[in-house]
């Protein structure tokens, strides 16, 4: 897999492929049934596959904070593009300079000077340029003048609904991981580099490992139980906190997870973090004796799960066995009073 950041960086050993062009958030299903037709042509034609896609994504730069979280970050899309059979990514810069050429000006000089394509894969309502002329006809009409084959995609679809971004989305954020899974075809998965952090869970006896998350890849907020897996494949159960951690203070989101039965020095480390089933959502509440009750609730709550849908094979790395839950837990009354000795947030750091 090769990243390619910027139409500078193409050379002319980058000339000739089978491309297609999205943001391809979260890699799914649908995006997969897209890859495999450009698979499909690239065999055919004996060319690599590129994608194409943009930084920020186009939305993001249009609607700023107000744009929907991204399912995966820039670096696990990459990784799951080339899982994907892709052999090169090119990632560009969206930006006034590329929002401001128009439909043609954009073939000309991304897919025609710089890739040059020889066959193309996009959607049929896809739209690009400036001045919004850029379609699946326009691009039909330049490659029969340039050479190059242009083909739309096929609709992919799950329980007669097509699979798309915002379904997954809107599956994660009501809970249901086992229907995001099948959209997905995978789990969904979270993860980062463990850093040091403020270290309160280790002043009650639960330690976390903290994972900085980017605000735009928060497509997840609340307490989880999870699987986490470390660099040495073993998959451990735990309960895990993912947002803004209200009770002590964030200025950035933390996915920070606990890991039952652990003993041992993770900074440093990259870890993959499954949410399995949705415990409850982050509150603030008044001081740290709550919020070490509360965490202690939540621990009790993941482990009974776990209990109760136990790994069909415990440690191992094998996606059939995570147990995904349809719906969030049912939830506890909780309130803010902590002199009652109810709920509060798990964000020990």
């Amino acid at each position: 897999m090769q990243v390619i950041r910027g139409l500078h960086n193409l050379r002319d050993e980058h000339r000739g492929c089978v491309a297609t062009i999205g943001n391809f958030d979260g890699v799914h299903r649908g995006h997969q049934a897209i890859l495999e037709q450009c698979r499909e042509q690239a065999r055919r034609l004996g060319l690599p596959v590129v994608v194409v896609v943009f930084e920020p994504q186009p939305r993001e730069f249009f609607a700023g904070e107000q744009a929907p979280p991204r399912l995966t970050r820039l670096r696990d899309k990459v990784r799951l593009l080339g899982e994907a059979g892709v052999e090169r990514v090119l990632c560009l810069p969206f930006n006034d300079a590329l929002r401001s050429l128009t439909a043609e000006a954009f073939i000309e000089r991304v897919l025609i000077d710089g890739l040059g394509v020889r066959h193309l894969v996009v959607g049929d309502d896809f739209r690009f340029g400036c001045d919004r002329r850029g379609d699946f006809h326009l691009l039909t009409a330049v490659g029969e003048a340039n050479g190059f084959g242009v083909e739309h995609t096929r609709t992919f679809t799950v329980d007669d609904e097509r699979v798309s971004s915002s379904r997954v989305r809107t599956l994660l954020t009501s809970g249901n991981f086992e229907a995001a899974a099948r959209l997905l075809g995978r789990p969904y998965r979270l993860g980062g580099r463990v850093v040091p952090d403020q270290k309160l869970g280790r002043t009650i006896g639960v330690p976390t490992a903290n994972l900085p998350q980017p605000v735009r890849s928060l497509a997840l907020q609340g307490v989880y139980a999870v699987i986490t897996e470390l660099p040495d494949g073993r998959r451990l159960p735990g309960v895990a906190n993912i947002g803004w951690r209200p009770t002590v203070g964030s200025t950035r989101p933390v996915l920070e997870v606990h890991l039952f039965d652990f003993d041992g020095e993770l900074y440093g480390e990259r870890l993959a973090v499954f949410p399995c089933a949705k415990l409850r959502g982050e509150v603030k509440f008044d001081d740290f004796a709550a919020l070490k009750h509360q965490i202690g609730l939540d621990q009790r709550r993941a482990r009974g799960y776990f209990a109760q849908q136990p790994l069909q094979r415990p440690g191992l790395n094998n996606d059939d066995s995570l147990p995904l839950a349809s719906a969030p837990l049912a939830r506890e009354a909780v309130t803010l009073d902590s002199s009652a000795g109810m709920p509060a947030d798990h964000d020990d750091g």
